[in-house]
């Protein structure tokens, strides 16, 4: 057993201690992985990698869907010291090659299912010096499990704490790669997640984690890194569901969670049969980040689930935090909260700090640092030249300190001379009862420059020319009772679904490029 001068935040720590607990399950297939279980194949990953002539400070990259092998082989690749690259599952051959060959992998992972992406890239990914398949044969790949099987047990001496290297979701362009530097301190140190979640999300011993969403996105990945660095059960969903997620809730007994507001507003939407169905009374923290809450929607599920909603506001650079709980933000309606990592700026298009009170560009100064790998002009154009660093966002701050998100810099529609945000506008339309999903932005106009649009996936695709166009007339005279005129869509068009992410992130781009490009 390690001795109390032994860093102890990592599974092995907990494999020792209690080697038969589980670490991890799926929902809702029931596989599970206890803690041994999950150190054996992490250690002997890291010494395949290692007889593969990696070294620490090399990098790996895996595409996975959500399986119970994932944090499993995260946690192989942080043993052996590794920057590593988890990739989005949705993308396609040219788009994974980008990122294999962008973040310099020498090995690369993938799952059975991705077989048309992994045997796809080979060719055009030739600094790639290991290949391996999970859960099936992939051409031009050996089997993970034959090759974890054949590889020692026994853990490397001298671990260091290793670090991932998330790429952005690529919704202006090609994603980019965000590199935060290792620490270099002894393997079960821990990281701030980790002392983050351990102070305000209730991670540590008997902890019980529902992970709703992908794996490969930055915040399920550390949430689910830290719940396993303190000894908790990791429960994953294998794909979001609603229903699903409270019954899993309930089947486990979760005691925290993390979500996006999509996922509220979908869980709010069920029946109410549904819902009153499923009890959730274990939880004693459910985090929501990725996007600004609408303010309703937040009330409803504190109403629901009790002042257990906690919110904060960060990117997968690191380079600063905010934070509140239910009881801040419900004297605070529509905070997203106080700055708990680094200190936070309100700057005009100068780069000049405002006063209280005025939107502009949201800095942080002293939190994390962070770069883009291979891309310094995307490193430059994120921090003004004090080295304050922003995410993108526009928002202001209270005279109490609490930050409001106005939205991304990027979708500010400027229709004759005036700024308007769009979130506003998503939000008024996201719990009308005829929406399923929402999307607003700027579309050219020849007078203003640009108007407002909504793209709406309705709940019932409209049949006619006539029942569109009432649904559409309806949609707009709900949005007017809540708001100005000018921050209302002028136009909505209906669509049977819109790109979304499954982190929850709108592809808004996407369907902007559409209508400029008209």
């Amino acid at each position: 057993m390690s001795d109390a001068a032994t860093p102890v935040l990592f599974p092995g720590h907990w494999a020792e201690v209690d080697p038969d607990r589980v670490a991890i399950v799926m929902e809702p297939s029931g596989e599970t992985m206890t803690y041994a279980e999950l150190d054996d194949l992490a250690n002997r990953l890291a010494n395949h990698l290692s007889e593969c002539g990696l070294a620490a400070g090399d990098h790996v990259a895996f595409c996975l869907e959500n399986r119970v092998e994932f944090l499993a082989i995260m946690w192989g690749c942080h043993y052996a010291g590794l920057y590593y690259t988890a990739i989005s599952s949705r993308l396609n051959a040219d788009e994974v090659a980008y990122i294999v060959n962008d973040c310099g992998a020498q090995a690369f992972i993938a799952s059975r299912s991705l077989t048309d992406v992994a045997s796809g890239i080979v060719a055009s990914t030739p600094n790639v010096r290991t290949r391996l398949s999970v859960g099936g044969d992939i051409e031009g790949h050996d089997r993970l499990e034959a090759a974890v099987a054949a590889a020692s047990p026994t853990p490397s001496e001298n671990r260091v704490e290793a670090n991932d290297m998330l790429y952005s979701s690529g919704t202006t362009g090609r994603p980019k790669g965000v590199k935060v530097p290792a620490s270099g301190e002894p393997l079960g140190t821990g990281d701030g997640v980790t002392g983050l979640g351990q102070m305000l999300f209730g991670f540590g011993d008997g902890a019980v984690y529902l992970s709703p969403g992908p794996l490969y996105h930055a915040a399920p990945l550390r949430f689910c890194r830290g719940v396993l660095r303190t000894g908790g059960t990791v429960i994953v969903l294998e794909r979001f569901d609603p229903e699903l997620a409270l019954a899993a809730i309930e089947r486990h007994q979760v005691t925290t969670s993390q979500w996006v507001p999509t996922m509220f507003i979908r869980m709010l939407k069920l029946p109410d049969e549904i819902r009153s169905a499923h009890d959730v009374s274990s939880l004693r923290c459910a985090v929501h980040a990725a996007a600004p809450c609408p303010i309703d929607v937040k009330e409803r599920m504190i109403h629901w689930w009790g002042p257990v909603i906690h919110e904060y506001y960060a990117g997968t650079e690191g380079n600063g935090l905010t934070y509140c709980n239910s009881e801040e933000w419900l004297t605070h309606k529509g905070t997203v909260g106080k700055p708990v990592l680094g200190v936070l700026h309100i700057v005009d298009d100068d780069g000049n700090e405002l006063p209280i009170g005025e939107e502009g560009g949201v800095y942080f100064s002293d939190g994390g640092t962070f770069s883009y790998h291979n891309d310094p002009d995307k490193t430059a154009d994120s921090h003004l030249s004090n080295g304050w660093s922003t995410l993108g966002d526009i928002g202001r701050i209270d005279d109490d300190g609490y930050l409001y998100l106005t939205d991304r810099r990027a979708f500010t529609i400027i229709s004759g001379g005036v700024n308007i945000y769009p979130q506003e506008a998503e939000n008024a339309l996201a719990m009308h009862p005829d929406v399923v999903d929402v999307a607003v932005f700027g579309v050219p106009n020849e007078e203003f420059g640009e108007e407002v649009k909504a793209v709406v996936q309705p709940t019932t695709m409209p049949a006619t020319d006539d029942e569109s166009t009432e649904l559409e007339r309806r949609l707009i005279a709900h949005c007017r009772e809540q708001l100005a005129d000018v921050k209302c869509p002028r136009s909505v068009d209906f669509r049977a679904e819109l790109p979304r992410h499954p982190t929850g992130k709108l592809y808004k781009r996407l369907l902007k490029d559409e209508y400029w490009g008209r």
